[in-house]
């Protein structure tokens, strides 16, 4: 039973970071298909809620105490690139890249900087966690043999 519960644990918590390894993982250690997606959307949902009811603070904190003395470039490459994309996708397209390119901290952070009201961040995320989740294992636990080799071994390895 805490061997389990470890499991689940782990794989909620690495879905909080990045979304994406969270079903490899789940495979690599045995879990069942409805089980990998579950924890997968859980972690991302976690993540986009803290971030949603405490983004505003917590990213003042963090500027703050990291980023006080340097003067930071307001008009770089990648500030650019996310008002781009929120300018013609919006929330959704923030939420539908958050798992793949931006892992859900850094998805829910360009929510709550862009001022999205905290339910549009919840709803949003939560169908995009469910959506990736269920695309990404079916990828992996079903059409995991037609991997490349080396994602294969890396599956493999850690059973």
């Amino acid at each position: 039973m805490i061997e389990l519960l470890s499991k689940y644990l782990l794989i909620i918590f690495i879905s909080m970071f990045k979304f994406v390894i969270g079903p490899v993982t789940a495979y690599a250690v045995g879990l069942r298909f409805m089980e990998s997606v579950t924890l997968s959307a859980l972690g991302m949902m976690i993540t986009a809620f803290i971030l949603a009811y405490a983004g505003k603070p917590m990213r003042n904190k963090i500027s703050r105490t990291f980023f006080s003395r340097k003067k930071r470039k307001l008009f770089s490459r990648r500030n650019r690139r996310l008002v781009k994309i929120w300018r013609k996708y919006g929330m959704f397209g923030v939420a539908m890249l958050t798992p793949l390119l931006l892992t859900p901290p850094g998805g829910a952070m360009v929510a709550v900087s862009f001022g999205e009201k905290k339910s549009r961040i919840i709803f949003y995320m939560l169908i995009s966690a469910i959506t990736w989740s269920i695309l990404i294992n079916v990828g992996i636990f079903y059409l995991g043999h037609h991997l490349p080799e080396s994602v294969q071994e890396y599956i493999h390895s850690e059973r």
